[in-house]
């Protein structure tokens, strides 16, 4: 059954929920939805959720919660809530959004089309969080870029894998995505062969543990994928995301090094420093594995950029477990870090262990934590003055510089990412969306660089 009206996607948590909604919009741009930024404009209202954090569940109820009074005024209007929360409550999301349609899991957006049709035929409230076998696969709509859902021409991520097999204590992934399943590497190119077809530069490769990629289906290895996604002409840089610390490999370390296309940045989630906590985490490495692990791909990449996850607060935390984390941030030296105070999931088995730490002592740990990485990060931006980098030029910056002088009607102040994934500000006066850029390093910011232009742009 085909559908005329405007369809509206709202994106909750991280970067495969972004690739999810993607695929939601390929199928409702197949149904005859035309997708709006418009959210008061849409005819149907998609919420796709995470429920990784406690904050980004109830973020995902109270969007949802605010279309009650809309539905009565157009009755019209389909409400759906799809991905973790969604798996996660079932028919339990009724009881707190009543005027919900559809209930969508995390293996059943390739039973989306069907529902709309269901719901259009009078049934109401569908849930379905049925677990699935298959991987759903991008239409060709989605990966051609037609459905209109994402503007960014430049930057696309690709899912490589599904779920996880890791049951980390604090993390209610497997649970909500189901085991983790690898897509065929001839897929996944094709996608992106398509992306870099339509004017994408750069893809980022997602799964909750991209190193193990393709072990359980006995296929190619991450970095035999890596150098076969680095063979697609037009791709100019390839970044990916997780890795886990257990499962980082020479192999992949050396791919780093070999691997032109691949950016020299690799985000390794520690999680803690201290070896009591990483075993209640159940991560199945110790801090002196990691910091020999961290020590290898230094020694195969020198000026790599590391960036990582840190949960501070975790129960039983003691102040000494802290101070083993605090101390690893000092030894490696991150440029960037996530960190965030532990709150429990339900789902998950940490929820039931016993010494909490109390909220007002993970708040001043973690300023402590952030405090100290402020250090290492101006620390490596401020090593990056007087080198060249080159830019992926990502559009005009909104943010003015102190550098920036306007010497004609052209110039512009644009904005980019280095390979190590810093933010780069430049003025410009022909510099386009996509181009490679060479620019020079004057000065460092806190979170961004500024630096000018040194010779052409290139595609």
């Amino acid at each position: 059954m085909n559908y005329k009206g405007y369809a509206y996607i709202n994106t909750i948590g991280c970067q495969m929920n972004v690739y999810d909604s993607e695929k939601l919009a390929g199928i409702l741009s197949s149904y005859g939805f035309e997708m709006t930024n418009e959210m008061d404009k849409a005819d149907i209202v998609v919420c796709n959720t995470c429920s990784i954090r406690h904050k980004a569940e109830e973020k995902a109820f109270s969007f949802l919660g605010r279309f009650a009074r809309e539905k009565k005024k157009r009755p019209h209007l389909i409400t759906v809530m799809a991905g973790c929360v969604a798996q996660q409550e079932g028919e339990k999301a009724f009881a707190r959004v009543p005027h919900l349609d559809i209930v969508l899991g995390t293996q059943a957006f390739s039973r989306f089309g069907q529902h709309l049709d269901a719901l259009k035929s009078g049934k109401k409230q569908i849930v379905d969080i049925e677990e699935s076998d298959m991987i759903f696969e991008a239409s060709d709509i989605t990966k051609s870029g037609e459905s209109g859902f994402d503007e960014n021409r430049i930057s696309k991520f690709i899912t490589i894998m599904q779920g996880c097999d890791n049951y980390c204590t604090y993390c209610v992934v497997p649970y909500v995505r189901g085991r983790e399943r690898s897509r065929s590497h001839t897929a996944i190119v094709d996608e992106i062969k398509i992306l870099a077809g339509n004017g994408i530069r750069e893809i980022t490769l997602l799964g909750q543990n991209v190193n193990s990629y393709g072990i359980k289906e006995e296929g190619i290895s991450f970095p035999q994928l890596l150098e076969k996604v680095s063979k697609v002409e037009g791709i100019a840089r390839i970044r990916f995301a997780t890795s886990h610390p257990k499962d980082l490999s020479m192999e992949l370390i050396h791919a780093i090094r070999d691997i032109d296309k691949v950016c020299n940045h690799l985000h390794l989630p520690v999680q803690s420093g201290s070896n009591k906590i990483l075993k209640k985490m159940n991560r199945g490495y110790t801090r002196e594995t990691y910091i020999e692990r961290i020590k290898a791909l230094k020694t195969a990449c020198p000026d790599i950029a590391l960036s990582t996850d840190i949960i501070v607060g975790f129960p039983s935390e003691t102040s000494e477990d802290f101070n083993d984390t605090m101390e690893l941030l000092r030894q490696v030296e991150f440029d960037s870090i996530f960190a965030f105070a532990y709150s429990d999931r339900s789902s998950a088995p940490a929820a039931k262990f016993s010494d909490q730490v109390e909220e007002k002592e993970k708040m001043i740990r973690l300023n402590r934590l952030l405090e100290l990485q402020e250090e290492y990060t101006e620390k490596k931006n401020k090593a990056l003055v007087g080198k060249q980098v080159e830019v992926l030029v990502e559009g005009e910056s909104q943010k003015q510089r102190d550098g920036f002088k306007k010497t004609s009607d052209k110039m512009k102040q644009m904005t980019g990412r280095s390979a190590s994934n810093k933010v780069v500000h430049f003025p410009s006066e022909n510099s386009a969306i996509g181009d490679l850029i060479t620019i020079r390093i004057e000065n460092a910011y806190p979170h961004s660089l500024w630096g000018h232009p040194l010779g052409a742009e290139k595609r």
